[in-house]
């Protein structure tokens, strides 16, 4: 009897020691399954936030009859931002006068497109109740300060500035395009987002000063596009010597080749190198950009290489 009795135990420990281990071998094979769930997890919960933040975006639609769009943006202010993109459309409708380019005054607050491209005046409405852009040295320009006084200020708040782009975006009848060249505001606020959300962007070009400051904008600019998804292009390396209209002498007032080293660092392309140049400001002020008034200069370099792109 004892010794059934002992039979009976050593069978239950037989029994619960077998339990064990088995139980063992469950908890000890999910230690490399539970990692590989984790992640699993954790993509699922990735995926289903970027779901989540794109239900309230906007769908990219193509901007009817234009084919390219290009950005030029910079990271702050006073860079030379809008005198690039205005060289630029110019530019690339002198390289091929086959080529339909338009130009988008973005800037809401400040537009400078209607003094650089010496235009003034209302824009006339067509039969489908669409802006038609006012037209000068061949180039389709629609801004802001078309439909508002110089001196006025648009103080509005940022839903009315996003109706804004809006309808400089949609509502314009702009024909057929091959380019279409944005003048952004500096920055990567509402604007940046709102357009490169609304339609489809061929490339972005960021201009820069060889400045620390600006650069350090500069770089803010080229990663917003990158996490938007829209190609940067490359930087152009604007005010990068200063020219002695006299002597020739050059000074490189804002430090020398600091967006050729920002671009080497992330991998861009430099799109041209603009010095600092009284005729290069005084063009654009009196409304006869560089690219039509001396279309020799090396700026027209720059729409040159970006054609290349397609």
């Amino acid at each position: 009897m004892v010794a059934g009795r002992g039979l009976v135990v050593s069978g239950l420990n037989a029994l619960r020691v077998g339990r064990f281990l088995q139980r063992g071998r469950r908890d000890s094979a999910p230690a490399v399954s539970f990692s590989s769930a984790a992640g699993s997890h954790k993509e699922k919960l990735k995926n289903r936030q970027a779901e989540l933040m794109s239900r309230g975006l906007p769908k990219q639609k193509p901007l009817p009859g234009v084919k390219h769009v290009l950005v030029v943006a910079s990271g702050k202010g006073g860079v030379g931002k809008s005198t690039t993109a205005v060289n630029l459309a110019l530019g690339i409708a002198a390289t091929d006068q086959a080529k339909a380019v338009g130009l988008l005054d973005a800037d809401v607050y400040g537009p400078s497109i209607p003094r650089m491209m010496n235009l003034k005046g209302n824009p006339e409405v067509s039969d489908r109740n669409l802006m038609i852009p006012l037209v000068n040295y061949g180039i389709q320009c629609m801004s802001m300060g078309f439909l508002v006084e110089e001196t006025t200020p648009v103080v509005w708040r940022g839903l009315m500035v996003m109706s804004a782009i809006e309808r400089l975006l949609r509502q314009v009848d702009w024909g057929e395009l091959d380019y279409l060249v944005v003048d952004m505001p500096p920055g990567t606020g509402d604007v940046q987002l709102s357009v490169s959300q609304n339609i489809p962007i061929s490339g972005a070009v960021i201009v820069s000063t060889p400045q620390d400051i600006a650069l350090l904008d500069a770089r803010r600019g080229a990663e917003m596009f990158k996490k938007v998804s829209v190609p940067v292009l490359g930087l152009v390396q604007n005010m990068s010597v200063f020219r002695c209209p006299k002597c020739d002498h050059e000074t490189h007032i804002f430090g020398a080749d600091g967006a050729k080293q920002l671009a080497a660092d992330m991998g861009l392309n430099i799109l041209g190198d603009i010095p600092l140049h009284i005729n290069i400001r005084e063009t654009c002020d009196l409304g006869k950009p560089i690219v039509v008034s001396n279309p020799e200069s090396s700026e027209v370099s720059i729409s040159v290489e970006l054609v290349t792109f397609y």
